[in-house]
């Protein structure tokens, strides 16, 4: 028996790095996923994938930024599956720049994948959500959200309008809904070293965010997959509205 026998989970930013962990945990533990993301080739690797462990999923391709792509996946939930119970929304953009810096194009892009995404996702599967009775909203958002980092200006600032977001939708739905913003620190996927090229050094910013943690070490898509499943189960019961820093002691 998995933690998530018959869940049906929306995960966006599934086709890299923690986004794709979670989706693989979730599919392991028995949710029937819906996997997000703008590779339509990385969304049929990540289904192979899941398929040949045993898992059941679907993939649609889209940008989570626009309304038509979570339009897109909320439908593929009903139609494949039935309903929603689960949101991971894991998407994101880093917008490098800092705010004399960086482009328009970029800040609203950024804007758009990190924050908008949340909203449109969060407004068309919160009703089909309350038809199942409830279910558990899981935001991957990050550090930044408390802490500035050079040359990411709309990075910094769409991570942390995510904190009074999710303590609203909270407000708004609960108790049937429960929505919960993971924090993560320095995790080793494609986007840190993306991140590390606003650094002269990109090599060694990887290396000293690593350093900066007490534990010494980048974190692991798994360490974030492991928070994703404890929020969206019932063993996060009494969790909701919470903004939970997962960062190896990055913020200590």
């Amino acid at each position: 028996m998995g933690k998530l026998d018959g869940k049906v989970a929306i995960i966006t930013g599934a086709t890299s790095g923690m986004g794709w962990g979670i989706a693989e945990c979730f599919a392991e533990q028995g949710a029937l996923v819906v996997a997000g993301g703008r590779s339509a080739e990385r969304g049929r690797n990540l289904i192979e994938t899941i398929h040949a462990n045993g898992g059941r999923a679907c993939f649609v391709a889209g940008d989570v930024a626009t309304l038509a792509a979570n339009q897109a996946l909320v439908a593929a939930a009903l139609e494949q599956f039935g309903g929603v119970d689960t949101l991971v929304m894991s998407a994101g953009e880093l917008g490098l720049g800092s705010v004399t810096d960086v482009s328009l194009e970029t800040w609203h892009s950024t804007i758009g994948a990190n924050l908008h995404a949340v909203f449109y996702l969060c407004r068309l599967a919160i009703p089909e959500m309350q038809k199942r009775g409830g279910g558990s909203i899981v935001v991957n958002g990050s550090i930044a959200a408390y802490k500035g980092f050079p040359n990411h200006a709309a990075y910094c600032a769409s991570k942390g309008a995510l904190v009074p977001l999710v303590k609203q939708i909270a407000r708004d739905y609960g108790p049937s809904i429960r929505v919960n913003l993971m924090c993560p620190g320095p995790v080793d996927t494609p986007l840190i070293w993306d991140s590390a090229k606003a650094f002269p050094e990109p090599a060694k910013a990887v290396q000293n965010a690593a350093e900066s943690t007490v534990q010494k070490r980048l974190g692991l898509p798994k360490d974030i997959a492991s928070l994703a499943l404890f929020l969206a189960t019932d063993d996060s019961s009494w969790m909701t509205g919470a903004a939970i820093p997962i960062d190896g002691g990055a913020l200590c």
